[in-house]
């Protein structure tokens, strides 16, 4: 890894099935290891890997790493791009132990220039939404703190809710569901709730053109995630208060939360905090 001056080196086969120690080594020995798992032909390869995204911002470096070892190591980027996230996340998941969804994975690979993806999580359709920014400007802030525990943790108390209200997915919550579960899970049930209404709100202003809506909405969806699914730090609220005193539209934590990197939309003639990054939809990964 030229980004931090490390080395590794191993032979496929015999690997930990789970191996949360190593960093970004995880990432590239689960990738082999689940690469000539499912059937794909692997050779031996040196690899050498370097990267401008900050480590644990939540800017899915680990999503981006793990697609780009995939595509070295096949030789292509040719493949099945579903099933090549499903693999990716698998990696996430059982290599480093955090059970993230297909969100990240699934945006590196499926993305376009111009355009945001709108992912349904229970059948995995997408659909590209037009992203026209004409004079706004979308730019990342990074809060400084790296991602803290916790994820994990919300991920248990939404599954103790969904088998407390007997549903198989919390997508088939109501706000009403929420309301009959004690603390904190009914804050967690209601987040889910409100962020899956603010997605379709999302997508309903964009495909109007409607920015200002979009950036009420950000704004919404922190308020969710600040105090409903409590992922928030004091780092991040500062970070995001510098976006508003420039005069951003709206604001959101982006990532796994518990520290990471802040999203802002800022229309036209506002200037971001320095330090930030501009930010605009792209293409999908691929082989150059």
């Amino acid at each position: 890894m030229l980004a931090l001056g490390e080395r590794d080196a191993f032979e496929l086969g015999g690997q930990e099935k789970v191996d949360t120690g190593q960093g970004w080594r995880a990432f590239v020995r689960g990738v082999a290891v689940e690469l000539v798992a499912a059937g794909h032909q692997v050779s031996g390869a040196r690899l050498s890997i370097d990267s401008d995204l900050p480590m644990g911002a939540g800017l899915s470096s680990s999503a981006s790493l793990a697609v780009s070892v995939a595509f070295a190591l096949l030789g292509t980027d040719d493949a099945d791009r579903v099933e090549l996230a499903r693999l990716c996340s698998r990696v996430e998941n059982e290599w480093v132990g955090a059970r993230t969804g297909l969100l990240d994975q699934l945006a590196v690979l499926l993305g376009r220039e111009g355009h945001a993806l709108r992912l349904d999580c229970r059948t995995l359709e997408t659909g590209q939404v037009p992203l026209e920014l004409g004079d706004w400007s979308l730019a990342t802030l990074d809060s400084g703190e790296e991602h803290g525990e916790g994820y994990n943790q919300r991920r248990d108390e939404c599954e103790r809710a969904r088998r407390e209200l007997g549903l198989e997915s919390l997508r088939d919550a109501t706000e009403a569901d929420a309301d009959r579960l004690p603390a904190p899970l009914s804050e967690r049930v209601r987040h889910v709730v409100t962020e899956n209404a603010r997605v379709d709100a999302t997508v309903a202003a964009l495909r109007d053109g409607d920015l200002e809506s979009v950036g009420g909405i950000l704004d919404a969806s922190h308020a969710s995630l600040r105090d409903d699914y409590e992922a928030s730090t004091p780092g991040v609220e500062r970070t995001l208060e510098r976006c508003r005193e420039a005069g951003a539209a709206g604001a959101r934590i982006v990532g796994g939360g518990f520290g990471g990197s802040v999203l802002a939309l800022y229309p036209p003639g506002a200037e971001p905090p320095s330090r930030s990054v501009a930010v605009s939809p792209g293409p999908a990964a691929r082989l150059l």
